[in-house]
């Protein structure tokens, strides 16, 4: 009985693994095609080191291009090693998978445009306080 169940999990996992595949593809080609046609200066222009300047910019461009948590942490790896601020990559992070410009319409038609329009508005503050905290609380721990 046990071997079975074993076995069961086994493929399970296996089945996932396997519809996981095709998206961490895109993400390392899209990782790849950023690393090609975004240079650190184009980057380093738009991101000045600005702590709060730094954290909208990276909110409004994660809240723009939702994602999956997993390309966000690679995305997020690549563009620190380009030199971009921690806070612009935590915005980044948090609102990638909080916000959700792309999928408003949606939303609104699920839930209503005042819900919508609140969860957003949250969603874009506490971005914006959760990434300026970690790196502060990161910053005295380091």
């Amino acid at each position: 009985m046990k071997n079975d169940t074993f076995a069961h999990t086994i493929m399970k996992s296996f089945k996932i693994f396997l519809n996981i595949v095709p998206m961490l593809l895109a993400v390392i080609l899209s990782v790849g095609l950023f690393d090609t046609l975004v240079s650190p200066e184009m980057l380093a222009s738009v991101f000045q080191g600005n702590m709060f300047y730094d954290t909208l910019i990276g909110t409004l461009v994660g809240g723009a291009s939702v994602g999956q948590p997993v390309a966000s942490y690679i995305i997020g790896g690549e563009l620190l090693e380009s030199g971009v601020s921690l806070y612009a990559i935590v915005a980044l992070i948090v609102s990638w998978v909080t916000l959700g410009i792309v999928q408003l319409p949606l939303e609104q038609a699920l839930f209503g445009r005042r819900f919508t329009l609140q969860r957003n508005l949250l969603g874009f503050i506490f971005a914006i306080l959760v990434a300026i905290t970690s790196v502060t609380v990161i910053k005295v721990i380091v």
